[in-house]
């Protein structure tokens, strides 16, 4: 039961806790009415004058587009899976500063549109009544502002101010070269008019008005050069983020103005789909340029073996073939064909065969031209090699060398090469033995031959040539046909499916409600800290339940801050609230004597930690309402160190104790009266040497006992217990012992001394005075008129509404 009984104490002891400190924070709420507000100003400022971000996209899809026409192994536009990471690839090539250049020259990006805004100079381009033409091949001034003002519709001036600068650079924007101006004046100012050429050493251009811009007149505007290179670096933030399961991608770019990024983000697509349009018909042109040379060598031969056909049928008279000869001519004509495309395969694959023996990138294995891949096999395994191939490239860009995914896609990629090096050995093997079969029956129609006339074997020759010839001229043909309907053919294996647009999208940047909230987090969390840091670095004591927490000895009472000249409080205006707090203190005593010393004189010692916490004040206020009560009372300075309780009542210090302790007086003679009655005063007198034998001498008990005799209460005023041995020799002359504790001065450590002392019995009817106390709520509840067991008076601030609210009806 008793354990029970403590564990709901704790609890409510800690529940008691964490409301003080919620009502301390509560109670600097001036702090949070003044850092909120300017929190908040400044998350306002912030979100006005940052500089507005947009953020618009352009979707786009991306998948090979290969022509119905043709298939796999006769498209004239063959790859062999090069495009299998194409979306990789567009990502790459949007960032890559060849790309933005191009757009940038395109779009003439390194004019600078600008106008004088709020906080900054900000980018005008859609907003300025004209565009700048360049003239061709001429230099323009490069980094400076060329200020416009408009006089009127037509008319402006242009003025650029140089500075101090004494050169400046101008560019050539055709030629990419650069050179250096020398400055002649510091600033230049002249009116043109819109639409007229402007021909300067370091300006040429002309501004082409715009029409749909109202009246211009009196409005800014300013324009600026810069460098292609500085130009495109502003553009390097275009983001191309794939959607996951799917080959589109969101082309995104961040910038301050909205009509820039929908013309940038669009061109940069449309650059993007004609160039990768021009990247995939590169093989085909190529392939056409291979067949003209080709066609153009056959197309002579054929007349060349024409004419030669022609001048032997005259020259031998002899102008048809016999029916035997005939019939071998057609024999003989196929197996020639069938052996010229036997000899192309077969160079081809020895060419494939030793491209994979000697390359380490397999991404640009070289297809076929004009023969066909009939082996499905052999496609099939080079597609895989080149997709393996550009997984390891995409791969090492982000992993070591020996890292064991890269190691796994190396072995991968061996073993591919190693069964296509095999499947191209067996096609070679193949093809060499119908290469040899096609050789032994055309030997043996050669040998037929031999058996005709003289004159029809060479007419059969001739034409034996011009057959083999003109097959070749109809397949170059045939090839060339091919290659002409690919390149028409072809589109882009990329898909506009959503251009940019301004659709009235807000800024990404600055993010106003998360600034406010950050604001507001920064105007509660800001105070809330130097509060807590306030408390928990705070050392000194504040509250009676803070004296009650540090110290098993009990609170007899509070005295409040009393603002009077001097320390005769209660004398001066006996019915202040400090006065009625020493009367509290003045009932309150009564309970430390017991029963045997109720009807006898009473010895108090008066006493603190450390010096300045108001134990003299304390002392002569005590003294004071004992002897406004009509008790014959007596106050005794014996803190012989410091000496000066005597100012107060306006008497001298030349006589007092030490003169008794040390035999020079009596003690009548160290008495003196004070303008208060019943109570007399007694000083500590000079300072002697050495006060703490004094106070052990016997002296001082005839000194007390005396007073006994003649006095109702004896008041003492000690020294600081923290600070010198005295007053703990005095304790032995006391019926109660005060021990004075100041709020926001005494330190919270002081109470370990005198809390052991008490704790081993060396005190008793010791009680703790908590003075100088001013009740403020942020110190949690504390003690008002009457609580409890009257722990005394005192002025007290006005509550705030927060406690008001919470407190019972």
């Amino acid at each position: 039961m008793d354990q029970n009984f403590n564990f709901i104490d704790n609890s409510k002891e800690s529940i008691s806790d964490i409301k003080k400190y919620i009502f301390r924070v509560l109670a600097n709420w001036k702090w949070f009415l003044l850092t909120i507000p300017i929190a908040l100003s400044i998350s306002h400022y912030k979100n006005i004058s940052t500089q507005r971000i947009y953020g618009l996209n352009s979707t786009i899809a991306i998948k090979e587009k290969q022509n119905p026409l043709f298939a796999s192994g006769t498209n004239i536009a063959f790859n062999w899976g090069g495009t299998s990471d194409k979306v990789e690839s567009v990502r790459r090539v949007l960032s890559s500063r060849s790309h933005n250049e191009q757009v940038v020259e395109d779009l003439q990006f390194y004019i600078q549109y600008l106008k004088e805004g709020r906080f900054r100079i900000e980018d005008a381009y859609g907003e300025t009544p004209f565009t700048v033409r360049l003239e061709e091949n001429k230099f323009q001034l490069l980094n400076t502002i060329i200020k416009i003002d408009f006089i009127d519709a037509i008319n402006y001036n242009l003025t650029i101010d140089f500075g101090e600068a004494k050169t400046k650079k101008v560019i050539n924007y055709v030629e990419g070269k650069t050179h250096v101006y020398d400055v002649v004046n510091s600033k230049f100012s002249q009116k043109f008019e819109l639409d007229k050429p402007i021909n300067l050493p370091y300006l040429n251009i002309t501004l082409e008005s715009l029409k749909g811009f109202g009246d211009v007149s009196g409005k800014s505007f300013m324009i600026s050069f810069k460098s292609v290179n500085d130009a495109v670096k502003q553009y390097n933030n275009v983001r191309a983020n794939s959607i996951t399961g799917t080959s589109l991608l969101n082309v995104t770019s961040m910038g301050s103005n909205k009509k820039r990024l929908v013309d940038y983000i669009n061109r940069t697509v449309e650059v993007l789909v004609e160039n990768q349009l021009e990247q995939k018909t590169n093989y085909a042109y190529q392939t056409l340029e291979f067949i003209d040379k080709q066609f153009k060598n056959t197309q002579d031969s054929l007349r060349l073996i024409e004419d030669n056909i022609g001048n032997y049928k005259e020259s031998k008279n002899i102008y048809n073939l016999s029916i035997e000869g005939s019939q071998i001519f057609s024999e003989t004509r196929g197996l020639d064909r069938e052996q010229v495309v036997y000899a192309e395969r077969l160079e081809y694959y020895k060419n494939l065969e030793n491209y994979i023996n000697t390359s380490q990138n397999y991404t640009s294995i070289p297809a076929p031209a004009i023969i066909d891949i009939e082996d499905a096999s052999i496609s099939s395994k080079i597609t895989s090699l080149t997709k393996l191939s550009i997984e390891k490239e995409k791969l090492q860009n982000e992993v070591t060398d020996n890292h064991p995914t890269l190691v796994a896609l190396n072995q991968q990629i061996e073993t591919a090469k190693n069964v296509l090096l095999e499947n191209v050995s067996s096609i070679k093997n193949v093809i060499k033995l119908s290469l040899k079969n096609s050789r032994r029956r055309l030997g043996n129609f050669n040998y037929q031959l031999k058996k005709l006339p003289k004159k029809e074997q060479g007419l059969l020759v001739y034409q034996r040539k011009y057959a083999m010839t003109e097959g070749n001229f109809k397949y170059l043909l045939q090839k060339r046909y091919e290659a002409d309907i690919a390149i028409a053919a072809s589109v882009s294996d990329i898909t506009i499916l959503d251009k940019a647009k301004d659709t009235g999208q807000v800024s990404t940047m600055p993010r106003k409600s998360f600034n406010y909230m950050i604001g507001l987090l920064l105007g509660v969390i800001l105070p809330l800290f130097l509060i807590v840091g306030f408390e928990v670095l705070n050392t000194k004591v504040q509250t009676v339940e803070e004296v009650e927490q540090l110290s098993p000895i009990p609170v007899l009472g509070v005295v409040g801050k009393s603002m009077e000249k001097n320390n005769l409080a209660v004398a001066l205006k006996p019915k202040s609230v400090v006065a009625e707090a020493f009367r509290a203190l003045r009932s309150n005593i009564h309970f430390l004597f017991d029963r045997s010393t109720v009807s006898k004189p009473k010895t108090i010692v008066v006493t603190s930690s450390i010096s300045g916490e108001g134990k003299t004040f304390v002392s002569i206020n005590m003294a004071t309402v004992f002897a406004l009560s009509g008790k014959k009372t007596v106050l005794v300075g014996l803190d012989l160190r410091k000496p000066k309780i005597f100012d107060d009542f306006h008497l001298n210090n030349d006589v007092g104790v030490v003169n008794y302790l040390i035999g020079q007086k009596t003690i009548e003679e160290i008495v003196q009266k004070t303008h208060i009655e019943n109570l007399d005063f007694i000083t500590a007198g000079p300072v002697p040497p050495n006060p703490s034998e004094l106070i052990l001498n016997d002296a001082t008990k005839e000194l007390i006992d005396y007073l006994r005799q003649k006095y109702d209460y004896i008041i003492l005023d000690t020294p600081p217990v923290g600070l010198v041995a005295d007053a703990f020799e005095l304790l032995q002359f006391a019926d109660a012992t005060l021990y004075v504790v100041r709020q926001n001065f005494t330190h919270k450590g002081m109470f370990k001394m005198i809390n052991d002392k008490y704790k081993k019995g060396e005190l008793s009817k010791i009680s703790i005075v908590l003075n100088d106390f001013k009740m403020k709520s942020k110190y949690g509840y504390g003690y008002g008129y009457g609580y409890g067991y009257g722990h005394g008076y005192y002025e007290r601030e006005k509550e705030p509404f927060y406690k008001r609210l919470f407190k019972r009806k």
